[in-house]
């Protein structure tokens, strides 16, 4: 299964006034983690909405488990869990910089739709360039 790692600094602006993140911000690193994953495998977001393809969120989830606090680096570590015609699965472990303790675990999952909104297959292209990365 391919797997992506990307480190994160907190910063001030992600925390509440104790100093520890705020619980949506681990959303935002969940988007870092799939782009950055999808990116490894040769598919750019960017050129995905060019062709008239989009991802847009239609389940998410997040289990809170260990603060991640102000200046600490995090690990967000990004997998697929399932890949459909219509639809992709991403699966998020959030760790500690040593990657001894897990603060968050959580999953996305997104419909492939037109630029209308309507729900299509995807696209071959990027059907293959998932399939083979995740042999």
């Amino acid at each position: 299964m391919k797997k992506n790692e990307v480190k994160i600094r907190v910063i001030y602006a992600d925390t509440d006034a104790m100093g520890i993140v705020y619980h949506a911000n681990y959303f935002r690193w969940f988007e870092i983690g799939r782009t950055e994953l999808l990116r490894e495998m040769g598919v750019v977001y960017a050129e995905l909405e060019t062709e008239g393809y989009y991802l847009p969120l239609t389940r998410s989830s997040c289990h809170y488990l260990a603060p991640a606090r102000y200046d600490e680096t995090i690990i967000v570590e990004t997998t697929i869990s399932y890949f459909r015609r219509a639809s992709i699965k991403f699966d998020y472990s959030i760790w500690d910089e040593k990657k001894e303790t897990v603060l968050v675990e959580g999953c996305t999952l997104h419909a492939f739709t037109s630029a209308e909104g309507k729900i299509v297959r995807a696209p071959r292209e990027l059907v293959d360039k998932i399939k083979k990365s995740l042999s």
